[in-house]
């Protein structure tokens, strides 16, 4: 426990033990104590000010003393009614004080009623010479000067003179002027320890500049991020801005990048909508935000057409993709889902979420190889799976590189077993995961990918089973990407090792993978390779800068930014676009279907059992060389050989 949570610990033990030592009925009886002392000075500070503070006067001892009590007794009952005595003081705010005003207008209407009633029946007495409208309406304004300056001194007390978080509190700047920050600031301001201090606001609106908000000034526009964070000394960066952008998210970090902060933000407009953002609801600004990757729209009635009610087999279902797959599958309610995987701890950690996260599913898990076909066999023999997701592969450019045979066998072999056996026990559909390295390949990994979707675009005319092939590029957060390298080297003090200043690469999250997978596999008849909308590239360089500074880190001067060169098999960009004449539409703008030449099945079948037994000899040289009959557009291991960087623009 931090000493800023066992000061709010301890704050929030005191609060309990108020409210044990006084039930609820005790704090409203003590408001209600304090609002009668409050109506009472009212009345004779009216007096004193009418009259000059002469208290021993007829005109008060025996006029308007008397009427004291009734003008009490009104107000109290008016109040109750408002039930102005169960706010709480330090939470006052204009709808209080609005309250406030109302009842006392109408205590006032009251009083005035009941003061000429009793005049008219000549209750009062007549030789005293007063005015006692102007005591009246000077009460009446009093009233709401007084109950209205209590409160907000108590909340001003309250926010105020707070306690101090240990080691200080966190110098804030919040960038968002509007009802976000707003909410936030309040939130801030009722905290009961003082962990944030809000050193001011940034806001690109031009109505804004120059504000003040709850005491807190709008100090400039988002543009000078940089410049305000140097100058207050600001340790975090709270984002306000619910509907913001990548665009807008990027500049906020690129113009924070030489200041060692941190960044969070708010989730989005939905709390806005409610009224009920909260500090809880905060978060860090991800990667992904700053990728800007569009929620992607599904056609549900298709995608359940192929799922509810299937039998549903995932491969690989321990992976990032294959696991995430599965969690998007359980929201179709299959009859039955089947796992994969050759990791046993993966396995064992999928398996126990999709169990507790959905305790009515049916989940079965199995071990096995991909490439044991008599396990695959027996594993159909007793599931019968109507949709295979076949996402189990290496996937490792520079490793497959040094060990093509174990590539050949898991990627070729493998899917070729996968294939066969669904073919065999009448699967509906099987859906290959690919990858745009099989993409004119330069690597050995992205060739036997290519090989796998050779092999299964043959199968669909043979039999009932509809085969399709789903390329995309790389996952952000999956266990290979670059992401979580990064991640750990910057936590570990750098250097961040990055391959080559110019080196691009398509991005996607994992739930936008995979929920575009499963609208292809609804899209795909057959033999189709659909290739998944992976937006703009972006350099890889750039993602590791946007990386430190979201850590609250300072590029090429907290951690250092170390070139390594090219790796075998890799490539400076990758080659994935759905928009070009080599590409088909679909219905769903982010899927395209590449117009691929028709292979020879029987000649890709003798090159796949050439392969495999080279695999098993372990000759290297001689698996390229084959991968390279088989795929004439492979590159081969030179990773510079036929692939150079785009123009810039």
């Amino acid at each position: 426990m931090t000493d800023s949570t066992r000061e709010e610990a301890l704050s929030d033990h005191r609060r309990r033990g108020w409210r044990r030592r006084w039930p609820p009925f005790k704090p409203l009886a003590l408001s209600f104590l304090i609002y009668q002392v409050l109506f009472t000075a009212s009345y004779l500070l009216s007096y004193g000010v009418a009259y000059n503070f002469h208290f021993g006067e007829p005109a008060f001892l025996r006029y308007l003393l008397p009427l004291m009590p009734c003008n009490i007794a009104i107000k109290a009952t008016v109040f109750g009614l408002f039930r102005l005595y169960r706010g709480w003081w330090r939470y006052v705010g204009l709808r209080d004080l609005v309250s406030v005003f109302w009842a006392s207008y109408v205590s006032w209407l009251a009083f005035l009623i009941f003061y000429f009633a009793i005049d008219y029946m000549d209750v009062l007495p007549r030789d005293v010479p007063i005015r006692p409208q102007l005591v009246f309406v000077l009460d009446w304004g009093l009233t709401i000067a007084l109950v209205c300056s209590a409160r907000a001194a108590v909340r001003l007390y309250r926010e105020e003179f707070r306690p101090v978080a240990s080691g200080g509190p966190v110098q804030l700047l919040i960038v968002g002027a509007g009802d976000a920050g707003e909410m936030i600031l309040r939130e801030i301001l009722r905290m009961p320890v003082e962990r944030y201090r809000v050193v001011g606001f940034l806001d690109d609106a031009p109505a804004l500049r120059r504000a003040r908000i709850h005491g807190v000034d709008v100090l400039g526009t988002t543009d000078q991020v940089g410049e305000v964070c140097a100058a207050r000394g600001v340790d975090e960066v709270l984002i306000a801005l619910p509907e913001a952008d990548q665009r807008q998210l990027r500049k906020v970090v690129e113009a924070s990048r030489g200041a060692a902060v941190r960044f969070r933000m708010v989730p989005g407009p939905d709390e806005l909508i409610r009224g009920d953002l909260t500090l809880s609801q905060l978060r860090e600004v991800r990667i992904s935000d700053l990728l800007g990757r569009e929620e992607v729209a599904l056609d549900v009635e298709t995608i359940e057409h192929y799922i509810r009610s299937k039998r549903v087999l995932v491969t690989g279902a321990g992976g990032s993709i294959g696991s995430e797959l599965c969690r998007q599958i359980l929201k179709f309610t299959p009859r039955r889902l089947v796992l994969i995987e050759q990791a046993e701890n993966n396995l064992f950690e999928v398996d126990r979420e999709l169990r507790e996260a959905h305790p009515d599913a049916d989940v079965q898990a199995y071990i096995a190889d991909v490439c044991d076909e008599a396990r695959l066999r027996q594993i159909f023999d007793v599931e019968s799976p109507d949709v295979v997701f076949h996402a189990a592969a290496h996937k490792h450019v520079p490793l497959m590189e040094e060990n093509p045979g174990e590539a050949a066998k898991n990627n070729i072999l493998g899917t070729k077993y996968l294939a066969d056996t669904a073919l065999a026990h009448g699967c509906r559909k099987f859906v290959l995961i690919s990858t745009d390295k099989a993409v004119n390949p330069s690597s050995v990994m992205g060739c036997t990918k290519r090989v796998a979707e050779m092999y299964i675009q043959q199968l669909s005319p043979d039999g009932p089973t509809q085969f399709v092939t789903v390329r995309f590029g790389n996952v952000l957060g999956s266990s290979g990407s670059v992401v979580p390298v990064f991640q750990r080297q910057i936590a570990a003090g750098g250097p961040v090792t990055v391959t080559h200043p110019d080196m691009v690469r398509y991005f996607m999250t994992i739930p936008e993978a995979t929920q575009l997978t499963l609208q292809a596999g609804a899209i795909g008849r057959g033999g189709e390779i659909f290739l998944l909308d992976m937006g703009e590239p972006v350099k890889i360089v750039d993602l590791a800068r946007e990386l430190i500074t979201l850590s609250g880190l300072r590029p090429d001067e907290d951690i250092e930014i170390r070139y390594t060169g090219i790796r075998p098999g890799e490539k400076l960009f990758e080659e994935l676009n759905i928009r070009g004449e080599d590409v088909a539409p679909t219905p769903h703008a982010k899927i395209g279907i590449w117009r691929h030449r028709a292979e020879d099945h029987a000649t890709v079948c003798r090159a796949i059992e050439d392969l495999v037994q080279l695999a098993c000899s372990g000759d290297a040289k001689a698996i390229r060389v084959r991968l390279a009959e088989i795929v004439p557009e492979y590159a081969g291991p030179d990773p510079g050989a036929s692939n150079v960087p785009p123009p810039s623009d």
